[in-house]
């Protein structure tokens, strides 16, 4: 299949090789990186900023398994499916629960160091939707961070990995045969490899992260714009249940009009006994939900926003104050020093909160071993859709993802190899030059595609809000069309190419969720309350018209 759209960018000015590039470097980038060169294939991993910038070093709460005694993969597996509010993939989620457990032990290996107790075991806590203790954590609520630190320090020291630092990925190239034979790129800086560039590859795998930047409000870091998702829709990938975004119930609140990443208030307070109050002190998750603050993080946000909605509050309260200092300093010593820091104590004083955009449970179609709809491709992480998630995430299961499917990523990829499925490819020039090539809106777009999504498609939506959002969408690229007619594009540059990506992927999530006229996991229609199993319990499947136009087609059932 040949890429169909790409972004107006310059012609290559450089060219490297590798046999597998990856985009990203996350858990799920580097878990693949790292693998691919145990089989002997040399690898790239390409990323936006510095290696350890992206959205898992910020993962504070840990990384689920059925590590603790007692604890079974069947279990795990009951409570990602009741989570996941019926559109999980059984099977995706039976891999993720039963692989899981010696994955964090490699991990582990690797050099990553999670919290243990005396006996030398490792802690477990718990997190909304879990009905046992089964989140391991390092430096109390830095697990992101220790994560990112081990697989950055092994990535390091193999010469076999080649990292190149500060790139945006634009584009997908293929061969003659529509696989997958690299990607165009610009780096940022100076040097031997400046500006758009081109890196020849037998595999490229998409570990872009989210696309949270899409709302005004979100835990995601500045870097998390669709990219990846853009990208995969541009070559002719399907992308999967793209409605489904899951704002945190408790994000920091710092003012009515806080915009861009907010800090993060990790579920594992609530997993400590931390609880939900109002104004007034009154706990009212109790008797929504059989596990209270602990329910799944759909249901928590949906009464958050409820109760502010019905109090006229921009806020609730998060009350940790009955832990006591030393329980603050030495199990949640970086939540501590970010609250001081905007001048607020949880040692003495509840933590105002407000739920925000915090992550795509949709993402780009794959297969069990991580294969998209493009030969040669190939997603995981947030990014990708393997089925796990269903309509809403379970807590923690994120970074297990990220690790499971990228090992099974890997494994394909030395199986192809070994097999002479993986050979050089060359790029098919003239389908490059024959893709449409995408205009781009002015840079300052960016902040009105975050003003539309956060009214029209955040937490609480409808017909209507989708509509308006809809059409101020079609208006940021209306204008982007004519400015090109008239000969006065805006400039291709990084800040034009992100929004260009991050209207693309708003385009496509709202007409996904303007689609399913349903509430279901973190899609919640205020003029379709219920949940519609009959005509809803399937997929919707995103894919690219020849005008570039998102279309969304409900999965047959």
């Amino acid at each position: 299949m040949p890429v169909t759209h790409r972004l107006t960018a310059p012609a290559p000015g450089w060219t490297a090789a590798t046999d597998v590039v990856v985009v990203g470097s996350g858990v799920a980038g580097l878990t693949v990186a790292l693998n691919v060169r145990k089989a002997g294939l040399r690898a790239m991993v390409v990323t936006k900023a510095v290696l350890d910038e992206g959205s898992t070093r910020w993962a504070q709460g840990g990384i689920a398994a059925a590590l603790g005694e007692g604890d079974t993969p069947e279990q795990h597996l009951d409570d990602t499916l009741v989570a996941g509010a019926g559109l999980c993939d059984e099977e995706a989620v039976r891999t993720l629960v039963t692989e899981g457990p010696d994955a964090v032990r490699r991990l582990i290996a690797t050099g990553a160091l999670f919290d243990r107790g005396e006996d030398g075991e490792i802690l477990l806590t718990r997190e909304g939707g879990h009905h046992r203790r089964r989140i391991a954590h390092a430096g109390g609520d830095a697990t992101g961070a220790e994560i990112s630190r081990a697989l950055v320090a092994a990535v390091r020291t193999d010469p076999g990995v080649e990292l190149i630092e500060h790139a945006l990925v634009l584009d997908l190239l293929t061969d003659s045969e529509g696989h997958a034979s690299g990607l165009t790129l610009h780096v940022m800086g100076e040097g031997q490899r400046d500006g758009v560039g081109a890196v020849r590859a037998r595999a490229v795998v998409l570990a872009t992260g989210g696309m949270g930047q899409v709302f005004s409000a979100t835990t995601n870091p500045a870097v998390s714009t669709g990219d990846g998702v853009a990208l995969a829709l541009r070559a002719g990938a399907a992308v999967t249940d793209l409605e489904f975004v899951q704002f945190h119930p408790t994000p920091l609140w710092v003012g009515p009009d806080a915009e861009g990443q907010l800090p993060l208030i990790s579920e594992a307070v609530r997993g400590e006994g931390a609880h939900l109050v109002d104004a007034d002190g009154v706990r009212f998750m109790v008797g929504q939900h059989e596990l209270a603050e602990l329910a799944p993080r759909d249901i928590v946000a949906k009464a958050i926003t409820r109760r502010m909605q019905e109090q006229g509050a921009d806020h609730m309260f998060l009350d940790g104050r009955h832990f006591g200092a030393e329980m603050w300093e030495h199990r949640f010593p970086t939540i501590l020093a970010t609250c001081r820091a905007h001048g607020i104590d949880p040692v003495t004083a509840p933590i105002p909160i407000a739920p925000a955009a915090h992550y795509a449970s949709g993402g780009v179609r794959t297969d069990p071993r991580g294969r998209t709809s493009v030969p040669g491709l190939y997603a995981c992480g947030e990014v990708a859709c393997t089925g796990v998630h269903g309509a809403n995430r379970l807590a923690s299961n994120s970074l297990l993802e990220g690790l499971v499917f990228a090992e099974r990523i890997a494994a394909d990829l030395a199986d192809r190899h070994a097999a002479g499925e993986l050979p050089e490819r060359t790029v098919d020039v003239a389908a490059a030059r024959a893709a449409r090539p995408v205009p781009l809106p002015p840079s300052e777009a960016r902040a009105e595609i975050q003003r539309l999504m956060s009214r029209g498609a955040g937490v609480l939506r409808s017909a209507a809000s989708m509509a308006d959002a809809a059409a101020g969408l079609a208006l940021i690229a209306e204008q982007a069309h004519s400015h090109v007619a008239e000969e006065k594009p805006a400039d291709p540059r990084v800040e034009t190419w992100e929004a260009a990506n991050l209207l693309l992927v708003a385009t496509a999530l709202v007409a996904a969720a303007a689609q399913r006229e349903e509430t279901r996991g973190c899609h919640w229609r205020e003029d379709f309350p219920e949940r519609d199993d009959a005509h809803w319990r399937r997929h919707l499947i995103t894919t690219l018209a020849a005008s570039g136009d998102p279309v969304s087609t409900p999965e047959e059932q």
